[in-house]
Formats: structure tokens, sequence, C-alpha cells
């Protein structure tokens, strides 16, 4: 080869060092948004370059027909890869992108399966030949309907892409805005020296110009990578929600620089964006009220802060945010603050008013426990007053019941059941005749069958009493036996409640110690051994033995 064609290709050799360069740089930023992708893209560009540098070395229409053929081929990886990247890197919203992508595969699978077997339909290459013109040789054919449509497909796609990175130059920043252009114009500079060669425009001694603007392309590019730090600093999670947030946001890169920033954030700042964007955040944040710089080096992270402006205690929340791309690897962190100045004097007001609140209860509950009180003795007063002969029965019982539930373990709040109970265990008494109650001698048949009427007056007269449900076991169950002889509803065993079981002991005992109108009190002893004869029968068997214990201790 001769020094004049080997410095006529010094150019095309400078269009591939400078891909190989933005290749090595992109590379090093492969985990950036959008980096990765486009490292396969600027690929694509450096093989379509070689394969027209080696087409136009070749010798004879053979060769350049196959180096022809490689630039095609090299063409489909560029083509695919670049909306790819534009969407991910413009952060475009795009439905089905996976379809979509599928979709895309068709025509360059398509052309490069046509483009592989051209020697068996010539579909692709019309009437080629070689064209002397110059140092090197020109290969030259008609374009084929496929290789047309296929062409309008290339610079279809390029335009969409363009369009997308039009539209993202929306940016609130200048230094996006830029980057969005210097890449614009890296796509668009091949594009363009392609659409030159096509219309029969050349500005090159060499018919097709693409590699000479695809230089230029690059040119830019790698300006743009290294200027404006293209993939270093790039907008995470950009929008207009973003900047239409009344929360001051910042959004730190995994290097804690500042990517993005919002307009209340700037304003608490009292900053411009271009004095912030692509600065370290503890230079940013070194004078800040909210403690940023403090929270540089975790994942998440929640507190607050209290500053004063104008003599007024202002509080923020902080939260941080960790972001991920699509690989969940993580890419910066989000500080979100909250002002909640409000929230903090809504709470103190609340607390204020929770503290009248519970005084105010408590002072009610109190009243209410008195009422409740003055109503459980005033029912067992009316009863004594109506029933002479039992007057005291329901106290001794009560306090007797009582220690007998102590004793079994029963819960403080059975326990206030169980005291209610036992003064009302009589209360069904009330609906009871005069001349039955107060009757000295034994009762007839027809007069039994009325006293054991009581039980089901005392249900009927508490049981629609709420606070009264349970209590109302004992006047309801009371006569209820063990072995289901009792009465009213002849309930045998553990069907009893365990608080009528526990008064049934309680109440027979204060029956037998003490006169009545129809039977003289029993001798201590003869007590104890009715209780053992009874027990399995009248009483349960585990509490007659409980009890009994007490009475050998004298606790009864």
């Amino acid at each position: 080869m001769s020094q004049e064609k080997i410095f006529h290709l010094i150019p095309y050799a400078g269009s591939i060092g400078i891909s190989l360069g933005i290749l090595f740089y992109v590379w090093t930023w492969k985990k950036a948004r959008g980096a990765y992708v486009f490292f396969w893209y600027i690929l694509g560009q450096t093989l379509y370059v070689s394969g027209n540098i080696l087409e136009m070395v070749a010798a004879g229409l053979e060769n350049k027909l196959f180096w022809e053929s490689f630039q095609w081929l090299a063409l489909s990886l560029p083509l695919l890869t670049l909306p790819v990247f534009i969407v991910i890197y413009t952060e475009f919203k795009l439905r089905n992108y996976k379809r979509l992508f599928v979709l895309s595969l068709i025509f360059p699978g398509a052309f490069s399966t046509l483009v592989l077997t051209e020697d068996s339909h010539n579909l692709i290459y019309r009437n080629p030949t070689v064209l002397e013109n110059g140092l090197f040789s020109s290969l030259v054919y008609d374009y084929s309907p496929i290789v047309l449509t296929y062409t309008y497909y290339v610079f279809f796609i390029a335009l969409v892409c363009c369009a997308i990175l039009v539209r993202q130059m929306m940016q609130p920043h200048n230094l996006y805005r830029v980057q969005i252009a210097f890449i614009l114009a890296g796509v668009l500079m091949p594009i363009a020296g392609w659409a030159l060669s096509l219309s029969g425009i050349f500005i090159t001694p060499q018919r097709d110009a693409s590699p000479f603007t695809t230089a230029v392309g690059n040119l830019l590019l790698a300006w743009g990578l290294f200027r404006f730090r293209i993939f270093e600093v790039t907008p995470i999670a950009r929008g207009k929600v973003f900047e239409a947030l009344v929360d001051p946001v910042v959004i730190l890169n995994m290097k804690n620089r500042v990517v993005d920033i919002n307009t209340a954030m700037l304003d608490l700042l009292g900053a411009n964006a271009t004095d912030v964007i692509g600065q370290p955040a503890k230079q940013v944040f070194a004078n800040f009220p909210i403690p940023i710089r403090m929270y540089t080096d975790v994942s998440y992270a929640r507190t607050e802060a209290i500053f004063e402006i104008n003599k007024t205690q202002i509080h923020y929340e902080l939260t941080i945010w960790p972001l991920y791309n699509e690989r969940k690897e993580m890419t910066g962190r989000a500080y979100i603050c909250h002002d909640i100045t409000a929230l903090k004097q809504l709470e103190k007001e609340l607390r204020v008013l929770n503290t009248n609140l519970e005084d105010r209860v408590q002072g009610r509950t109190l009243e209410l426990a008195e009422a409740y009180e003055s109503m459980l003795e005033g029912f067992a007063r009316a009863l004594e007053l109506r029933d002479k002969e039992t007057e005291g029965h329901s106290r001794r019982v009560t306090e007797h019941a009582l220690k007998i539930a102590q004793n079994l373990g029963v819960t403080s709040d059975a326990m206030e059941d169980i005291r209610s109970g036992s003064i009302l265990h009589d209360i069904g008494k009330i609906s009871i005749p005069d001349e039955v109650l107060h009757k000295k001698g034994k009762l007839t048949p027809e007069e039994r069958r009325i006293i054991e009427t009581h039980p089901e007056t005392a249900y009927k007269l508490l049981s629609p009493i709420p606070f009264l449900k349970k209590a109302v076991e004992i006047p309801y169950s009371h006569h209820e036996k063990w072995d289901g002889t009792g009465y009213p509803q002849g309930l045998k065993g553990e069907e009893i409640p365990l608080s009528a079981r526990i008064f049934a002991i309680a109440d027979v005992w204060d029956a037998l110690s003490h006169d009545r109108p129809y039977n003289k009190a029993w001798e201590r002893e003869k007590i104890i051994e009715y209780f053992k004869e009874q027990s399995g029968k009248h009483f349960d068997p585990k509490i007659a033995r409980v009890f009994l214990a007490m009475v050998e201790k004298g606790e009864i």
C-alpha cells in the first residue's frame, strides 16, 4: 500500500480510535443508567466503520460485497440498542415495552437473514460493480425495494429516538439539557452522513461519508461524556411530579453528589440548580439545618430536625429512601424533607385535650362506679327490708364467695362479677308473695314451685342490663346442683357457670350457719359433714375440697 493511501486512511483510523476510546469510557460506567446498552450501540458503530474501511481497501467485487454485507449486519446492533438506550436513559414511560422490543427484532432479523443468504436470491445488491475513482475503488449497486424499505425503517427509528430526546430536553436544569443535546448530536451525525450518501451528495472523496460523520458525532459524544459528565451525573427519577412536590427533595448518587433537586429544596437552600447539581452533598448542605450531611452513608433512615426561623420553631422530618435500577442495584438515595410543624402543634394541642379528657373520664368513671355501687346496695337493701329474716345474708355470702374465688385463682374481672352477682343473688324473690316468702312453717308443693321461680325472675330483671351480663349467672344458676337435680334449668357438672358453683357453697354454708324461720342453725361439725356428703352431688367436688380446706384453716 502506497504512502499516499496510508495517509488517506488516517482520518478513518482516527474515527475508529475515537469509537474505541468511548467504548472504554462507557464500560467503566456500565452500571450507570443506560450505559451498558449504550456500550453496545457504540460497538455496533465501531464495527460498521471498521467494515467500511475494510471494504474501501478490499480488491475485487466479491471482497467488497463481503465487507458491504458485514456493514449491514453491524448496523443491526445500533439499530436495536439505540431505542433501548433512549428509553432507559430518559426514563420514557413505555407500555408493553417487552412486546415492542420483540417486535423491533423482526425487521433487523429478516434483513440480516436476506443479507446472509444473498447468493441464493440476489434481493439486496442489484447490478453491483466496482467504480474506480481516486485512490480507492468504490462498490456501487442499485438499491432494491428491500434495501430502501430497510433504510426508511432505520431513519424512522432514529427520528423516533431523536423525538424522545428532544422531549426530554424540557429539563429545568441546564446541565441535563446540554447532556441530552450532545447525545442527540451524536445520534444524528451518522444518520446525516448516511442520508447524504443515499441522496447522491458526496462530501468526501469516497462515496460513503458516514465514517466521517460518525467520527464527528463520536467527538461530540466524547466531549459530552467528559465535559458534561454524561453517565456520571444523571437525573434519577426525574419528572413533573418531582418539581411539583411541596416537600423539599434532593437525590444523591452513590458518590454522594447531588444529581437532582427540586424547586422546594432550592428555595430552602437559597441556591440555584447550577450551583448545586454535581456538587458533593457535604459541601452543599454544610450549613443546612436539616442534617442531610449526617446521613450520606445509610440506605434508609428517618429522623427529625428542629430549628428557628423568626423566633418560631420549625419541625422537619427527614426520610432517606434508596433508589434502585432495573437490576435491583442501588443507584442513589432520595432525601425527602417534610414540614411537620403543624403536625407537632396539633400533637401538642391533642396532648392537652387528651389530658383534660382523661381527667373528665376518670371523674365520670368514679361517678359511675359510685352509682353502680349505690344501685347494687339499693337492690340488696330493698330485698333485706322485705325479708328481715335474711338481713346480713347477702353481705356474708358475698365475702365467702370472694374468698373461695380468690383461693381458686379467679381473675380480678371475674371477681367483680362474682361480687355483683352475690349481692343480687336473691333479687328474684322480690316477686314472691309475702305470705309465701314470710311463711314460718313448711312450704306446700305449690308454694315451693312459686319460690323456685325467683331465679328466672332475677334473670328477666337483670339480663337486659349490659354491665350485669356476667353477674346474672349467680342469681340465675345458684340453685343448680352438680348432679343435675337443681333448678331452674337442671344443669349438670361444668354446665353450671363457675361463679354459680362457687356461690352455691357460700350460700348453703351461710344458710345452715344461721337461724331461719323454718330451720335452726346447725353445728359447725354437722355442716362440714354435710358438705363432705354433698360433694359431687350438690357441690362441685373440686371447689368443695378447696372450701373445706379453708374451713379447716379458719379462713371461713
